[in-house]
Parts: structure tokens; sequence; C-alpha cells
């Protein structure tokens, strides 16, 4: 078997968990991924992957080893983008990390545009909430919400991050009025856990911002979860406007405040530094500037590109 081939399967396998996960992806059987492994396995002279009935771990040698695989991986795929590049065409698997809910209700409507006009990239989107590291988790961009840190990374600015608060009619006809952000103490209020909007939410009133503590029986980390549990009637919602847009439109939930709206939050998409600008990651980050940019702001050159600084 291909031993760059057989590398490549076992990094997959290593990562999803599993041969039947792997093989899934791979469009290959759980079986041929096996034999994959156990190839390197025989070649190597070593166990890369202890395997029951029941669950497979890898081995202290096998990590080892997949340390080095993301490596060799890793400059493979430099190596043919920047083949791909003397031709200008492209190419290759682009790997994406982005919010759930701006993945899901924004990012995944345009990008069937995106790979129409690029037939030959393949993309790989993580969806995640956390804080990622681009170069440890291998990613090509990242989508990140909030105030950049000094994280030396190269980010274009988007359209301002949105947020609205909202709650089913069924929820505010059976609790007390809500007319200043104030009121809120009296409330359920659903937290969005793991960050700021868990115990304290913004508003832009007539004196400028305040910020008031708020509270609730129930914590998620999905805002599918939240916006699931609101039109149910069980509390007020703060959550993307993407996310909450329709059910608006559609009167199962009330916007909430409407005279204090909620500061918006810088939205960037993110690559690093030392990532060469290969055609597909070129072709990407304009097409996501023109699907959900606006125009740079005063501490942004002409060009839209900042290193990300506090």
């Amino acid at each position: 078997m291909d031993r760059l081939l057989s590398m490549s399967v076992f990094a997959k396998a290593v990562e999803l968990g599993s041969f039947s996960a792997a093989g899934e992806i791979l469009r290959m059987s759980s079986q041929l991924v096996g034999k994959h492994v156990q190839t390197l396995e025989q070649h190597l002279g070593i166990r890369l992957i202890n395997r029951t009935t029941r669950r497979h771990h890898l081995t202290e040698a096998g990590l080892a080893f997949y340390e080095r695989v993301k490596i060799i991986l890793a400059e493979v795929e430099a190596a043919e983008g920047m083949a791909a590049m003397s031709i200008g065409t492209p190419r290759g698997r682009l790997r994406i990390n982005a919010p759930v809910s701006f993945g899901i209700h924004a990012l995944s409507k345009r990008l069937p545009e995106y790979m129409a006009a690029y037939p030959e990239v393949s993309v790989d989107i993580s969806l995640s909430n956390r804080f990622i590291d681009l170069i440890d988790e291998g990613f090509d961009v990242a989508f990140r919400v909030g105030e950049l840190s000094d994280s030396g990374l190269i980010a274009r600015a988007l359209a301002p991050y949105r947020l609205r608060l909202c709650a089913a009619p069924s929820y505010l006809a059976n609790h007390p009025p809500i007319t200043h952000p104030n009121d809120l103490a009296r409330h359920e209020c659903l937290g969005f856990s793991y960050t700021e909007l868990r115990t304290r939410w913004t508003f832009e009133g007539p004196d400028g911002e305040m910020t008031v503590p708020v509270s609730g029986k129930l914590m998620v980390d999905s805002g599918e979860a939240l916006l699931t549990v609101a039109r149910a009637g069980m509390g007020l919602l703060l959550q993307p406007c993407e996310l909450v847009r329709e059910d608006l439109a559609a009167g199962r939930l009330v916007e909430v405040l409407p005279d204090y709206p909620i500061p918006t939050r810088p939205f960037h998409i993110l690559y690093t530094p030392d990532r060469r600008m290969t055609p597909k990651l070129r072709s990407f980050i304009d097409f996501a500037v023109a699907a959900f940019g606006i125009n740079v702001q005063a501490n942004v050159d002409s060009t839209g590109i900042q290193i990300a600084r506090r």
C-alpha cells in the first residue's frame, strides 16, 4: 500500500476515534482502514493502536508517530498548495472553524455558492463555540466573534455580530412586564454557557451602555437548544439575529426591549500569518468578505487586513 495514504488513513482514524468513522469520511470500509494501520505497524515493527472489540486507543509509540504524521501531511498539503499556485486554480482540502449558530444559519446557506464556483476545493467544517488554536488543530481559517486577543493572527473584518433579545408570547403573557433592562432581575434568562452571556447582558440606553446581571434555572452550550426552550415559553433568549430571525418573523418569538439594543460584537475571519496564501485560501477569504463583510473601519488599513491585536 502507498505509505503516505496509509499515514493519512491512520491520522484520520486517530482524529475521529474509530476505523468505522474514518472509513465513512474516506469512503472505504473499516476493514480497509484497519489494513492501512496494520501495514504501517508491520513496516515500523511497532504497535500503533491497541484494538479490542469495544474500543481503540493509541499506544505511546502511536501517539508520538501521530504527532509526526500530522506535520508530514501538513507539509505535503502545503507542497501541493504551492504547486497549485503555479496554475492559480483553487484546489485541495480547506479546514474551517466557525461558531455553531453562524455555521448552521449563515455559513452553510452561502457555502454552496463557494463550492459551485470552486469545484476542486473540498471543505471540512468544524462548528464549535470553544476557542480553537488554528495552528495546533490544523485549521486554515476560523470565524471568531468578539474582541481579538494578542494572538498575532491575520484578521479580516466582517459585519458586526448582532444579538436580539426575545421571548415567546406565552412567556411574556405570564410574567411581569419588561420596560427596562433592570426588570430582567425578575425573569428567567436562558443562559449561554462558557460566555459572558451566562451571567450578564449589556444594552445601549439613553445614558450609554449598561450591563445588568441575569440568572435563570437553565444554562446550555447550544443556541439551537436555547431556541427550542424559548419557543416553549421557558424564558428570555439572547442570541444572534440569524438564529432567531425566522421565529421573530413567524411570531413564535417577540423582540423584548427594542428601545435598548444590544451592542454589536466584532466579527472576523482569521488565518495565520505564516499560512501560505494558496488559491484555495485566498478564494475562500475573498468569498467570506464578500458574503459577510462590511466596509473596513479606522483601525484597519485599506486592504481590510489587520494583525489581531486588542
